[in-house]
C-alpha cells in the first residue's frame, strides 16, 4: 500500500478507449485518483459526476482526475459518455492496482454481489510523491477532501 510522503507505485491501466495509461505519464502534473465500486450505480454517478463539477478548479491548480474500477472498458466507456466526463476512466479487470493501493475488497450491500473496489482517493504532487489518501470514502467527501488536498499544495 503507497504511503503518504513516499512515491506512489506506478502503474499501466487501459482507459476508457483502450489507450494505456501510466501514472507515471503524468510526471509535472498532480493527480488525484479515485477508486469507486461499479460504473453507473448511484453512489459512484454522485462520485463521478462530483468531480465532473469541480474539474475546472481541479485543472486550475495543474492536476489531472483518473477514475479506477475493475469494470470493463466498454463499460467504463459508455459510463464516462452517458454522464459527459472530462477525464480518464481506467479499467483494472484483474485488480492488481486496486489490490496493491489497498483498495479492494469492498463487498457491496454485503450479500450476493461480488466483491469490487473500495471507494477511496489518492492525491499525488507534480514529483509522484503521495500527499493524501483515504480508502473507504463517501462518494461527495472523496471529492472535497481530494479538492482540498490539491488546493493545499504550493503554487507551481
Amino acid at each position: 500500500m503507497p504511503t503518504v510522503g513516499q512515491a506512489a507505485p506506478d502503474f499501466e491501466l487501459l482507459n476508457q478507449e483502450g489507450q494505456t495509461v501510466r501514472l507515471s505519464d503524468y510526471r509535472g502534473k498532480r493527480v488525484i485518483i479515485f477508486a469507486f465500486p461499479k460504473a453507473n450505480t448511484m453512489g459512484c454517478n454522485n462520485q463521478a459526476c462530483s468531480f465532473r463539477d469541480v474539474f475546472p478548479q481541479i485543472e486550475s491548480h495543474n492536476a489531472v482526475v483518473l477514475g479506477v474500477s475493475s469494470d470493463s472498458v466498454e463499460a467504463l466507456a459508455g459510463w464516462k459518455r452517458r454522464q459527459n466526463l472530462q477525464y480518464d476512466l481506467l479499467s483494472d479487470p484483474d485488480h492488481r492496482m486496486l489490490a496493491a493501493w489497498d483498495a479492494w475488497g469492498f463487498r457491496l450491500f454485503v450479500i450476493k454481489l461480488p466483491i469490487s473496489a473500495t471507494r477511496s482517493y489518492w492525491v499525488i504532487d507534480e514529483h509522484g510523491t503521495l500527499v493524501d489518501q483515504q480508502i473507504g470514502v463517501r462518494p461527495k467527501e472523496s471529492v472535497d477532501k481530494a479538492l482540498a488536498a490539491v488546493e493545499s499544495l504550493a503554487p507551481r
